[in-house]
């Protein structure tokens, strides 16, 4: 395999040092995890290990040499099962099958990274290669953001082609006339003295202020229309303006505020793995239950002071929602627990760690919801209905 790294676009590259894999026995979920964990700890102390260079991306993972000169190995993400992580020890993992061998064994493949948080790192890069995944797959799901109304404002003449003179008479009543008239000499008394007062303009008549105007001979018997009149073509012109405006509101698009991506900085690429940026809240809850056990979804409520945000967990019983509640003195604290964290990194962690009030542990590792059993699937556009009935068969069975 003497294959040279190609430029990719939306491709992240880390280091890591490959330590081996195993094989993977084909248990339900729950317990396949537990194995994996209970093997990644007897590895924690292995000294055997090789540098390599990995790069991630929606189409798989990719592990060269040190150099990146050579390829060493290729997983499709669609053969990836799941991804995981250890940073006590400062081990990521993920199990796939063999590239391209068709035999159903799945092997777990496991790195040492250089210190804790680069191992979570790469957990988070393969998970969010799974959500973005799911998203490509699966653009119906994907969470829409209204690109929001334009605003309300009436039509301008002059935007549409019309000359000055037309849109000058439509102006003419936006605000009272001040100062002398056209053609009136500086020592003649103004007409109408400016008001002191806004109010004081709505208090005169229009038909005495365009007698007293015509009077004057400056302007001639028609020229002028008070600030309440609309000539009948120019009020038809504006009720097309405004039909057309209102016809382009809607045909505004739905979109979404940004477009999820790959490269992310640490705190932002964990947050889209804890809130499933992306993908519909109905759908996230949908797939959270057919993730691993401890698994969690992050929902979160800036608008909101006191309860800043949900977290919802997959326990034994089934999907469960906690309030993550912002205290007095600026705290987060989950619901029904004592201890308070100074951010909600921190609150994950803990619980990812201690269990304290909780039914179980949180987890970070993460199951592909697009994996392929099958190494040719004839009928892609049914690997999200086969992958769930193959996760629920795999999920221990609850009394």
């Amino acid at each position: 395999m003497g294959e040279a790294p190609a430029r990719e676009e939306g491709t992240v590259t880390r280091s890591a040092e490959y330590i081996g894999s195993f094989p993977v026995d084909d248990r339900c979920l729950d317990d396949q995890i537990e194995q994996l964990h209970k093997h990644l700890k007897s590895l924690k102390r292995c000294k055997r290990s090789r540098p390599v260079c990995l790069k991630f991306s929606i189409k798989g993972v990719k592990m060269y040499d040190e150099d990146e000169t050579t390829l060493l190995m290729a997983h499709a993400l669609r053969r990836v099962s799941l991804s995981t992580a250890r940073p006590a020890d400062a081990q990521f993992a993920f199990v796939s099958h063999n590239p391209g061998c068709i035999e159903v064994q799945l092997y777990c493949h496991v790195f040492k990274a250089r210190h804790a948080r680069a191992a979570q790192f790469l957990n988070l890069l393969l998970c969010r290669c799974f959500q973005l995944s799911y998203l490509e797959k699966h653009p119906e799901e994907a969470q829409e953001h209204s690109a929001g109304a334009a605003p309300q404002r009436n039509p301008s003449l002059l935007n549409h082609g019309f000359p000055l003179s037309v849109s000058a008479l439509v102006s003419f009543r936006r605000a009272p006339f001040r100062g002398l008239f056209p053609g009136t000499k500086k020592h003649e008394k103004p007409i109408e003295q400016s008001p002191a007062n806004h109010d004081e303009v709505f208090t005169s008549s229009p038909s005495l202020v365009r007698k007293k105007v015509i009077r004057t001979k400056v302007l001639r018997s028609g020229a002028y229309r008070s600030f309440t009149f609309t000539p009948l073509k120019q009020r038809r012109v504006q009720e097309q303006l405004c039909a057309s405006q209102e016809k382009d509101l809607n045909r505004v698009p739905v979109t979404r505020s940004r477009a999820p991506s790959l490269a992310e900085t640490e705190e932002a690429l964990a947050q889209a793995v804890w809130c499933w940026d992306g993908i519909a809240a109905d759908s996230s809850y949908a797939l959270l239950a057919d993730d691993v056990l401890g698994s969690y979804f992050l929902c979160l409520n800036p608008k909101k002071q006191s309860k800043c945000g949900t977290l919802i967990v997959r326990f034994p019983s089934g999907l469960i929602t906690h309030l993550i509640e912002n205290t007095r003195k600026g705290k987060f604290v989950l619901e029904k627990c004592k201890t308070e964290f100074n951010s909600i990194a921190e609150l994950l962690e803990h619980y990812t760690l201690t269990q304290d009030e909780l039914p179980c542990l949180l987890s970070c590792t993460r199951v592909n919801h697009c994996y392929e059993w099958e190494e040719n699937s004839s009928k892609p556009a049914d690997v999200k209905s086969s992958n769930k009935g193959k996760l629920k068969s795999t999920r221990k069975k609850e009394p």
